[in-house]
């Protein structure tokens, strides 16, 4: 049977938190029995996506008719049918709904229901997770979702029956209501502290964000740190950074005898940066009196035309312009000219009190330099005390002496004091300077010493190394003269068999002449080709002997060599010649020079000059001696 009181659609629908459709009118349900988080301008819960049980398909209502009050009907099912409340009743009540419910109380089921019935009845509203079915007609069923208990309780007050049976154990009033769970407690409370959890972490990354950042961590003090630092101070850019590790190092107690003078000389490069700030102190207060200055010109050309503007509206209200104007024209000149002359007044102020503070400036300066002019009067010839003349004169310089020696005596002390102090200042700076060039020069001494001991262990590391590729060179040589030992040993043993074949060769040939009766001129024949072949043999051994030159550039060095040892009689050492050669050819080694003169014995010879520690190594051109004894 269908419902026309329109409280109880009301009723039902606030029961869904939902605002009734059509209906105006607040929530009838309180915000604690509705679902957290709802917007009832939204219809429907934040963060799930709207459901609504008039939609046509889901079984629960059929869809409300247009410009009629929305009513309950009844629902159908495959094994039971539910009717509607009567709307003149009370709207069945609800508990407080406890944090987190998922789970329904159900009440006044049929005593013959069963819990395929209850499923079949209750997974329209969602899905169920669980259901607890008693045997006093109730039960308990918890769902997936915390929206879907809402849709569970619209179908609180409705009347189930079975089938189409009249008896009573077919037949409940069904009461729905928000049951407390532990499981439901329990998740709604692990939820909250994820929640909890993820504000934390969010405002702590935000007090992260916000705070400001700390200081950069101060490095120990070390030599090198310390040198580090100290070229830091010398630039301006850094300045502000060094000085606050200068400061933590001398408050941790850092200066002691061994680094008194490198602190030292950093306090001293941080007092030079005195000057630097004082030099940009001056500079923008110059710019400061330059802006003052183009300001000054600025308002005074602005109170010129203010001027100009006050005189076109004093002129404009004389008679001769004034009686042509209308009544509105002459009220809206003299409103006008009121205005701009307080303009104008406004800004001639603001100039003269520019004038008044220049003056007072002005003033105070002359007031600061008075003592020393005073001074100047005394040291002059014109000294009151000194003066000659007349009585009259005498009483009147008198009272001025009365009066003007104390501010005398007080102005020269200031002055004798200024100096000082001037003094003081420029003898400390005359020190820290002094101090800094013998700092320089005692480096400079240390530098010019390892420099030397440098050159010398690399004079020493070079000379080893050149004695080590004599070494090797000379094992080198002595290897070639054993082969060539060797050779020579197996051409003579070579000669010597082919003697004696040839010897033979003779005797077999005589014989052969005697029995034949040959000439004796043959013979002869004979003994001149076993000599030549024995010539040629030599001939060839000499020819694979001697090592001929590899390329165009031995020959090129070969000549230059020559030329520079002809010119020098005396002869060369290794280092003289290279960096001689090093000019021609950069790329050339002290080594490979020194390997093609030893390839050339008959050309260039070594000889050893000096005794002990002055012993050199030279290299002589000894070509012409040979060619001299051949």
């Amino acid at each position: 049977m269908s419902v026309t009181d329109p409280t109880a659609w009301a009723t039902a629908m606030n029961n869904l938190g939902m605002v009734p459709v059509g209906l105006p009118g607040q929530q009838l349900v309180s915000d604690s029995i509705c679902v957290p988080g709802f917007d009832p301008g939204l219809n429907m819960m934040t963060g799930i996506t709207p459901i609504n049980p008039m939609i046509p398909g889901l079984g629960l209502v059929p869809p409300p008719p247009t410009e009629v009050a929305v009513v309950k009907e009844i629902i159908h099912c495959k094994s039971c049918t539910l009717f509607p409340q009567n709307p003149n009743l009370p709207p069945p009540s609800t508990r407080e709904r406890p944090p987190g419910c998922k789970t329904v109380f159900v009440g006044g089921l049929p005593e013959n229901a069963t819990e395929e019935i209850i499923q079949e009845v209750f997974e329209q509203c969602g899905d169920i997770t669980a259901i607890r079915k008693s045997k006093k007609n109730f039960c308990h069923i918890r769902f997936a979702e915390e929206f879907m208990v809402d849709k569970a309780i619209y179908l609180s007050g409705y009347r189930m029956r079975l089938g189409s049976s009249t008896d009573k154990k077919d037949s409940g009033r069904l009461h729905v209501d928000f049951a407390q769970a532990r499981d439901d407690f329990y998740e709604w409370e692990c939820k909250q502290r994820m929640r909890a959890r993820e504000e934390r972490h969010r405002r702590k990354l935000e007090e992260d964000r916000l705070r400001p950042p700390s200081p950069p961590p101060i490095m120990h003090y070390s030599e090198h740190e310390a040198a580090l630092l100290a070229e830091k101070l010398k630039d301006e850019s850094k300045f502000s950074e060094a000085i606050t590790v200068l400061l933590s190092w001398v408050e941790r107690g850092e200066v002691n005898r061994r680094s008194a003078n490198q602190f030292y000389s950093m306090v001293q490069s941080a007092n030079s940066h005195v000057r630097r700030l004082m030099n940009e102190k001056a500079t923008h207060e110059q710019e400061m009196e330059e802006a003052k200055e183009n300001f000054k010109h600025a308002l005074t050309g602005i109170l010129t035309q203010f001027e100009q503007i006050v005189a076109v509206f004093n002129a404009s209200t004389r008679q001769k312009a004034w009686d042509h104007f209308s009544k509105a024209q002459r009220k809206n000149i003299d409103i006008w000219r009121k205005h701009s002359e307080e303009l104008r007044n406004a800004q001639s102020e603001q100039l003269m009190g520019i004038r008044r503070e220049e003056e007072m400036e002005m003033s105070d300066d002359e007031n600061c330099d008075s003592p020393t002019k005073k001074m100047r009067v005394d040291e002059s010839g014109n000294n009151p005390c000194r003066t000659e003349g007349c009585p009259s004169k005498r009483e009147g310089h008198s009272l001025e002496l009365i009066l003007f020696c104390p501010l005398a005596l007080a102005a020269q002390a200031y002055a004798l004091k200024e100096e000082n102090d001037s003094l003081r200042w420029q003898l400390d700076a005359y020190r820290n300077e002094v101090e800094l060039l013998k700092q320089e020069k005692e480096q400079l001494f240390r530098t010019e010493e390892n420099l030397t001991k440098d050159q010398q262990v690399q004079f020493l590391q070079q000379t080893m190394q050149g004695m080590q590729q004599q070494l090797l060179t000379i094992q080198e040589e002595l290897n070639n003269k054993k082969s060539e030992l060797e050779q020579a040993k197996e051409e003579q043993s070579h000669t010597q068999a082919l003697l004696r074949v040839l010897q033979e060769q003779l005797k077999g040939t005589k014989e052969l002449v005697e029995t034949n009766g040959h000439s004796h001129e043959d013979t002869n024949e004979i003994n001149v080709l076993t000599v030549a072949l024995v010539n040629q043999d030599r001939e060839n051994n000499i020819e694979k002997r001697s090592q001929g030159l590899k390329s165009e550039k031995e020959a090129l060095l070969i000549g230059i060599i020559s030329t520079f040892l002809h010119v020098h009689p005396f002869g060369a050492n290794i280092e003289y010649l290279w960096s001689y050669m090093q000019q021609l050819d950069s790329k050339i080694s002290a080594n490979e020079i020194e390997m093609l003169l030893m390839r050339l014995p008959r050309m260039f010879k070594q000889e050893f000059t000096g005794v002990g520690a002055t012993l050199e190594k030279r290299w002589k051109l000894c070509a012409f001696e040979g060619i001299k004894t051949t």
